[in-house]
């Protein structure tokens, strides 16, 4: 294995120890309990149980037959989880066929970032995340179950469930996807189009008609964002069927995935093979995961989801971590916003299987890690395919089936992997340099200080920002308004790049996983709201954003910036700012929220 990943692994391990042990022995003390319908109450089992029917009532009680709880994120606003609409049906078909039974323990919110994007909804999403991981928890609270799948796919909802099934680490888990939409208009084509609204080039009618055709039917987005990076993840932490990731919700190969996915979490309950989910995800699968991100150049979400995820699971990491991984870790996938290719291309020129195999085989991932699948981590890089009724899993092709969109480790499109961090006098950032082009990674310009994005944009259709500028746009972060994505601001900022102008955005929020032509520090910590330093930003300041040093600096003389006030929010520009949802649901929650970089928890 690479010097950096021990290294990096064992001060995961060390810095972990006290509250991993602790973790642990909650997982044993559940584990050690007897049965469900063994230790509860006659009157609790009858509740639990009296909706079955009186062949599953028999099988579970007094056959003490294997108990499956379904946590499900189906709803039909999102196109990718609505093909989980008849998921259950299928899944307590296979498990009556293995001699199981199900249960569908309950369900959690899932919102769509597409939707809500830019809108006073978005105040929620992050927030969304824990209440997805409590929901999770109050399904599985019910205690009767043996073993759990977890249907989810997007953004915040893979985390959250992924946290929420930690809190009950004693069940085997598995995850279970439902695939990427067929491919639309292109992603490059629809940026296009949003690019030429944004000037005023075309109207409403054409963007209307290119979204459209961009999102299209069933599945996931297929551009490489959040959703999709999820997937990946969970993939290299060996919680799906192996291959399960990127297939279509309508392949004849999805139901065969999806009763794969029943059999093997029942693999896992055996004595044999006990695998829970708490002792599965150790320091070492959560170092996969974050190799696995940056080696395809993943969305900037997950540098605050998985520090919240190994928190969960009592292991401590941050964003030092992802820094040190990501010098070491070789870029291995162009996929956009990366590249020009889709998931679907992506997936026919090898896929997550490929690329975890060049990672273990040039010692860039822990092979030596339990997965919910015999054989361990190294069957997730081999290929699904049906022989008949039967699934199989061969060897992936020696060479990529596309070298424009995925690589070898031998031959890279980067010996480092997607993602930095950024520090200096304005505190430490995230950017996301893989789909940055080279000359755009330093960027030093005056400042323009907003206090919303809907600031920003009025100054660029007020013919405000046409020069060089980097845009400073704080009081975003958790504590202030939930700290929503500001994609938005893409469109406008890439026509100023587009025109020739230096330009690149800072902010104390979040970006889409969809976003990355345009150089963005972003999630800067501490936040504007928590006395972070840029809320000492003013108009004119020259910023220097560097993402080949790592450094994110205000060039202020140092004794005038240490005088420097603190710019509060004002109540009129905190209406702006949070339209109300954030203050009004969540005010309290607000307060004591954890920073970007410890994750934003809100109750963990």
């Amino acid at each position: 294995m690479k010097p950096a990943l021990v290294e990096v692994t064992q001060r995961i391990r060390e810095r972990s120890a006290a509250t991993r042990a602790a973790y642990l022995a909650r997982v044993q003390a559940a584990i050690d309990r007897p049965r469900g319908s063994d230790r509860m109450g006659c009157a609790n089992v009858a509740h639990a149980f009296a909706a079955l029917p009186a062949n599953d009532k028999l099988r579970v009680v007094a056959e003490r037959a294997p108990h499956i709880g379904v946590v499900t994120a189906y709803n039909d606003m999102l196109s990718a989880h609505q093909p989980y609409e008849g998921f259950p049906a299928l899944i307590r078909d296979e498990a009556r066929r293995q001699g199981a039974t199900v249960q569908v323990a309950g369900g959690v919110p899932a919102m769509c970032d597409g939707v809500t994007q830019g809108l006073p909804g978005m105040e929620l999403s992050l927030f969304s995340r824990d209440t997805i991981a409590m929901s999770t928890a109050i399904a599985l609270t019910h205690d009767v179950f043996d073993a759990a799948l977890l249907l989810g796919v997007c953004d915040k909802i893979v985390p959250g469930l992924l946290i929420g099934a930690l809190h009950f680490g004693h069940l085997p888990c598995v995850f279970v996807p439902a695939g990427p939409m067929s491919t639309g208009l292109s992603n490059n084509e629809k940026s296009k189009v949003r690019e030429q609204f944004a000037q005023g080039l075309v109207g409403r009618d054409k963007l209307l008609e290119a979204e459209s055709a961009a999102y299209h039917g069933p599945g996931t987005c297929t551009f490489y964002g959040t959703a999709n990076s999820n997937q990946m993840l969970l993939e290299a932490m060996g919680l799906h069927v192996p291959g399960a990731a990127f297939v279509h919700p309508h392949a004849q190969m999805r139901e065969a995935l999806t009763r794969e996915a029943v059999r093997s979490v029942l693999s896992i309950t055996k004595a044999k093979r006990f695998t829970p989910i708490g002792r599965m995800v150790d320091e070492r699968v959560i170092v996969n995961a974050m190799v696995a991100l940056l080696a395809t150049g993943g969305s900037t979400n997950h540098l605050i989801h998985w520090v919240a995820v190994a928190r969960a699971a009592g292991i401590r990491i941050d964003w030092t971590d992802f820094s040190d991984l990501s010098h070491a870790t070789p870029l291995l996938a162009r996929v956009y916003p990366n590249g020009s290719a889709d998931v679907n291309q992506f997936q026919a020129a090898g896929g997550p299987g490929f690329v975890i195999r060049e990672l273990l085989e040039g010692g860039f991932m822990h092979a030596d890690v339990a997965s919910v699948v015999e054989g361990g981590l190294h069957e997730f890089g081999k290929a699904p395919h049906q022989d008949g009724a039967a699934l199989r899993w061969s060897a992936l092709p020696k060479a990529s089936g596309d070298e424009a969109i995925v690589r070898p480790a031998a031959r890279p499109f980067s010996p480092e992997g997607g993602l930095k961090l950024l520090t200096g006098n304005l505190g430490r950032s995230v950017i996301k340099i893989s789909a940055v082009p080279d000359d755009r990674h330093v960027i030093e310009a005056p400042a323009r200080v907003f206090a919303s994005q809907e600031e920003l944009l009025a100054a660029f259709k007020a013919g405000e920002l046409e020069r060089d500028l980097i845009a400073v746009v704080r009081f975003q972060g958790p504590r202030a308004n939930g700290m929503p994505e500001l994609h938005k601001l893409t469109p406008p900022l890439a026509v100023l790049q587009g025109k020739g102008f230096k330009v690149a955005l800072v902010t104390d929020g979040r970006m889409s996983g969809a976003s990355g032509k345009v150089p963005a520090a972003i999630h800067v910590s501490p936040e504007a709201l928590a006395d972070g330093p840029l809320a000492k930003v003013r108009d004119g300041d020259v910023i220097r954003l560097d993402a080949v040093a790592g450094t994110l600096d205000a060039l202020v003389d140092a004794a005038e910036w240490a005088a420097r006030p603190l710019a509060r929010i004002t109540d009129a520009a905190s209406d702006t700012n949070a339209h109300g949802l954030g203050r009004e649901l969540f005010g309290g929650m607000r307060r004591n929220v954890l920073s970007a970089e410890e994750g934003a928890c809100t109750w963990l």
